[in-house]
């Protein structure tokens, strides 16, 4: 297991960028699939976006995609979602989550970050 924390969230106004960042502890970071995913209130979590262990394979929601970018730097132990076009739809607690390779589930999650997009 590792442990998650994530940061940069914030209030921006509609059509602005943030970048959220997400610091893994622990020595195997590389051996992980990193996920975002977020929850609006009074919603269910949904998925956004994923990444793969060596950052070869990226997988992006349908209502992020083209907007958001997920990357990793394996060095650092982190993971980033890069955030642009921002909507006030996209308001919500972001999280990212660790899936061990070869594991069926994300058994690691952060504590989450708040992202408000006002209109």
């Amino acid at each position: 297991q590792v442990q998650l924390v994530e940061s940069g969230g914030g209030l921006v106004q509609a059509g602005g960028s943030l970048r959220l960042s997400c610091a893994a502890s622990g020595r195997t970071f590389s051996s992980y699939t990193m996920g975002w995913f977020r929850q609006a209130p009074g919603k269910e979590r949904e998925f956004v976006a994923r990444i793969s262990w060596s950052a070869g394979t990226t997988y992006y929601a349908d209502s992020v995609k083209g907007r958001f970018t997920i990357s990793r730097d394996n060095a650092k132990n982190t993971v980033y979602l890069q955030m642009n076009s921002l909507k006030p739809a996209d308001t919500a607690v972001y999280y990212c989550a660790a899936q061990r390779v070869g594991s069926p589930t994300y058994g690691s999650w952060g504590q989450g970050t708040q992202v408000t997009i006002s209109s």
